[in-house]
């Protein structure tokens, strides 16, 4: 008997509604004619954003935020009650891994808010969402793991050429998008260039320090036929594509705020990842057509956990 299914039927729906609170908030604070000087803890004079739940921060940062607000809102919300809806009418192995995928994401997310966003009004409900989502994580990889060691062989899928490539450019490419601005303000001993009034880059610490190793584990992972890599691998896929669609639509709010980008800095930290989510699309889409599940594994949810 499966019980860890009421909790996460419960996580799922709590998980969908702070999402709708914290994106639309977030989305209704783009205004532009509130935006005011501040001089940081570090003596700079940096331009605020003004309005809105993200009034104290940056302005270069608050359409940031706005653009993954609008792009959760409108992608990955209706993509996540789809996702949850048939994980609970089906109860299989394959939407619980599709589930796993969008939580993770969604734990990424979470926590870009609840410790990269300058203190505000939301602030318990950043709080509540990045633990449910670290709850259902999780549960969702107890119980996939538990399956995996159970059971054994799970599942045969390819693992081509193009994949191993991918997560090995993958990996690297997150430390030359993120490593030169550290290196360079170690260098001069000086705060980062864009660090504004935060105190540190939870994106560098997020990507550097969790998921550019989690690639490269993963790639070991699957190397060695371990169904875990697997959940991973189609999780990875899944958060390479949503950046891929975040990214543009963040530039696209940082234009439209007046916010002169460098034309190398779009090609290396938006047009890159951009090409990545394709080639994640079509690896995610492959393995999804060609993985097949052993006999067993259909009645997974019927297993002691």
């Amino acid at each position: 008997m499966d019980n860890t299914k009421p909790i996460i039927k419960y996580l799922d729906v709590l998980i969908i509604l702070l999402l709708l609170i914290v994106t639309i908030l977030g989305v209704c604070s783009f205004h532009t004619s509130f935006s005011y000087e501040f001089v940081n803890q570090y003596g700079q004079k940096v331009q605020m954003w003004g309005a809105g739940i993200y009034a104290h921060d940056s302005y270069f940062k608050a359409p940031i935020f706005i653009g993954s607000d609008f792009t959760i809102l409108l992608f990955v919300v209706p993509l996540s009650i789809v996702t949850f809806f048939k994980a609970k009418k089906k109860q299989s192995m394959e939407y619980d891994i599709r589930s796993f995928g969008i939580i993770s994401l969604l734990l990424y997310y979470s926590a870009s808010l609840a410790f990269g966003v300058t203190y505000n009004r939301l602030h318990l409900i950043y709080i509540a969402l990045f633990g449910m989502c670290s709850f259902s994580v999780s549960v969702l990889f107890a119980k996939l793991h538990a399956a995996g060691v159970r059971q054994g062989k799970v599942c045969s899928y390819p693992f081509t050429k193009g994949m191993k490539v991918f997560l090995l450019a993958a990996g690297i490419s997150l430390f030359a998008a993120w490593l030169p601005d550290i290196i360079i303000s170690i260098a001069k001993g000086t705060s980062l260039e864009l660090i504004e009034v935060y105190t540190t880059e939870i994106t560098y610490v997020l990507d550097m320090g969790i998921i550019s190793p989690l690639i490269f584990i993963t790639y070991y992972l699957v190397r060695h036929g371990d169904f875990i890599g697997y959940v991973f691998l189609r999780m990875i896929f899944k958060i390479c594509m949503c950046v891929g669609i975040m990214l543009p639509v963040q530039t696209f709010f940082q234009l439209s705020a007046g916010i002169s980008i460098p034309i190398p800095a779009l090609i290396t930290k938006c047009l890159t990842f951009v090409v990545m989510a394709f080639f994640a699309a079509y690896f995610d889409y492959r393995l999804k057509r060609k993985t097949h599940y052993i006999s067993s594994a259909d009645n997974y949810n019927e297993g002691r956990h």
